[in-house]
């Protein structure tokens, strides 16, 4: 195993650039402004990220506006995993500019893997759907990813569940919630996925991926219940 970075140091990324922390403030900043003015979000337990340090945010999918919504109301800068598709034209210098990660699902990215465990090294958020794709955002199905980003960095993770109106009046667009319309983003409470031995190996991933399977399961059910969804 390669020694560490230096403290201040960060490795670069595919692109030759490491995963720009400030870009993420500024991707925060242009989500806020979007997100607050095309619907009405309702951020409950935000307090419950940690203010610093690194965190994973593990959030469930049904609209294709979930993650631009984390990225304006979470707490924190987010530089989520996003599917190499939506890196086309010009969204591609502009993804990265905000410090967003490309990512070959079909393929072990070995080239996202380093840049999400280089943004957790460095104290910062990441932000993934552990479902993979978006769907009905139940967390019925998690890949293995998400275990092996926590288990390998040591990082919290803080359940988020984001609930769009189901209503289709005044849809523009089918995967996204009605404009102006209310979307709750409920924070649960942040926990460690590894067993507190240490191990990697391929048994104690499966065993996290089903601890977080059943975590993140009990949280969309509180959320749901808190919010009436």
């Amino acid at each position: 195993m390669s020694a560490p970075p230096a403290q201040g140091a960060r490795p670069a990324n595919r692109s030759g650039r490491a995963p720009s922390e400030a870009g993420a403030a500024v991707g925060r900043g242009i989500g806020t402004v979007l997100m607050y003015g095309l619907w009405k979000p309702r951020v409950l337990g935000a307090w419950r990220v940690p203010a610093r340090g690194p965190a994973i945010l593990a959030v469930n999918h049904s609209h294709n506006v979930d993650g631009p919504m984390l990225m304006g109301t979470a707490p924190r800068p987010v530089h989520f995993l996003i599917k190499k598709e939506a890196f086309i034209g010009p969204l591609d210098p502009f993804l990265r500019s905000i410090g967003q990660l490309k990512v070959d699902r079909t393929v072990a990215d070995r080239a996202a893997i380093t840049d999400a465990l280089d943004v957790l090294a460095h104290g910062g958020v990441l932000g993934i759907f552990p479902e993979g794709t978006r769907g009905e955002g139940d967390f019925a199905s998690l890949r293995a990813g998400l275990a092996y980003f926590a288990v390998r960095s040591g990082a919290p993770i803080v359940p988020v569940a984001v609930l769009g109106s189901t209503e289709s009046r005044g849809r523009l667009i089918r995967a996204l919630p009605p404009l102006r319309s209310r979307v709750d983003v409920v924070f649960g409470d942040a926990f460690a996925a590894g067993d507190g031995s240490g191990r990697r190996t391929r048994k104690a991933l499966d065993e996290a991926t089903v601890r977080i399977q059943e975590r993140l399961t009990a949280h969309l059910a509180d959320a749901r219940r808190l919010t009436g969804r």
